[in-house]
């Protein structure tokens, strides 16, 4: 019985050190931020990619990725070749449901789409989103690569 009672307790011990172990080395969920491509997912508002930009810093962002945001029709971040986005979305009368931009909590939306190069108008944080005003039908997520280059003026 005591043999019993001493296999059980080495038991628990080890499985409580392996579980620490897997904790420590990053097993289990990953959050946003610890991405090394970020995911915008087309079901979600404004998403943070975890980038801080100053005024006339450039930016340069690579999407790619497909999501739903016409029913049974998948397309990338380039948007719906067919569909143009009516008054009610952040920027009508391009693409719908191609990826756009912002800078800070209230900044001006820009295109985005597949990527490219742009210069911030203003500091804060980067937001991307797909360009929709009801988002909870719509599916995927699209992966991100963004790199900023610091401005001149910054040093």
């Amino acid at each position: 019985m005591k043999r019993a009672g001493i296999i059980v307790l080495l038991t628990l011990i080890v499985l409580s050190s392996a579980g620490v172990w897997l904790v420590r080395r990053g097993v289990g969920p990953v959050s946003q931020n610890a991405l090394s491509q970020p995911r915008i997912y087309a079901y979600r508002d404004w998403q943070s990619v975890g980038v801080q930009v100053k005024q006339g810093d450039l930016i340069r962002i690579r999407a790619q990725g497909t999501w739903l945001y016409t029913p049974g029709e998948y397309h990338g971040p380039e948007g719906h070749h067919k569909y143009r986005a009516p008054n009610t979305y952040p920027i009508p009368a391009i693409p719908g449901g191609i990826l756009v931009g912002r800078i800070g909590e209230d900044g001006s939306v820009f295109i985005v789409g597949r990527g490219g190069t742009f210069y911030a108008e203003r500091g804060g944080l980067l937001y991307l989103r797909i360009n929709d005003d009801i988002l909870s039908d719509n599916k995927g997520y699209v992966t991100v690569e963004v790199a900023v280059t610091v401005s001149p003026t910054d040093d």
